[in-house]
C-alpha cells in the first residue's frame, strides 16, 4: 500500500470554461492554466503521482509545452493512470476536496465523482469529493481562485 497527497491552486480568469473533475460549471470565469486548468484534477494526479514516488504533473506535463494547451485534465489522468499501474498498482481509495467561495459545486460532485471513477476504473464509491468554503478568508474566499487538496491510498496489483 503507497498513499500520496495533492495540492493545486488555479486563479480565476475571464474568458474560460470554469472545469473541476471533468465537468463544465457555469460561473462568469474560469480558471487560468496552460491546460483546461482543472484544479481538482490536477490534485489528484499530483496525489497518484506521489504516492509512487515518481514526481509531479509539472514533470509530465510542462506548461512550456504547446502539446498540453487547453488538453482535457481528464486524458493528462489518464496517463497518469497508466503510469501508475506500470508502478504496479492501482486506486484503493480517493478523497479530495475544492475550496471555492463560489461557485457552490456541490450539484456537480456526483458527476465529477462518475468522470474521475471512469478514468482510474474504479468503482464511484471508491472517489469521494467534498466542497468547502473559507468564510471568505484568504484568495478563495476573496474569490480570487480555487484550490483543491486529494490523498489517495494505492494497493499493489
Amino acid at each position: 500500500m503507497k498513499v500520496g497527497i495533492g495540492y493545486d491552486v488555479h486563479s480565476f480568469c475571464e474568458g474560460r470554461p470554469l472545469i473541476l473533475g471533468g465537468v463544465t460549471i457555469p460561473h462568469h470565469k474560469g480558471l487560468l492554466g496552460h491546460s483546461d486548468a482543472d484544479v481538482l484534477t490536477h490534485a489528484i494526479m499530483d496525489a497518484l503521482l506521489g504516492a509512487c514516488a515518481i514526481g509531479d504533473i509539472g514533470r509530465y506535463f510542462p506548461d512550456s509545452d504547446s502539446r498540453y494547451k487547453g488538453i482535457s485534465s481528464l486524458d493528462l489522468l489518464a496517463y497518469v493512470k497508466d503510469l501508475v499501474e506500470r508502478q504496479g498498482y492501482i486506486l484503493g481509495n480517493l478523497d479530495s476536496i475544492i475550496v471555492a467561495q463560489k461557485p457552490k459545486v456541490a450539484s456537480y460532485i456526483d458527476r465529477m465523482r462518475a468522470n474521475i471513477a471512469k478514468i482510474l476504473e474504479a468503482e464511484t464509491g471508491k472517489v469521494s469529493i467534498k466542497a468547502t468554503t473559507t468564510e471568505y478568508l484568504g484568495f478563495e474566499g476573496r474569490e480570487e481562485g480555487i484550490s483543491a487538496q486529494a490523498i489517495v491510498c494505492l494497493l499493489s496489483v
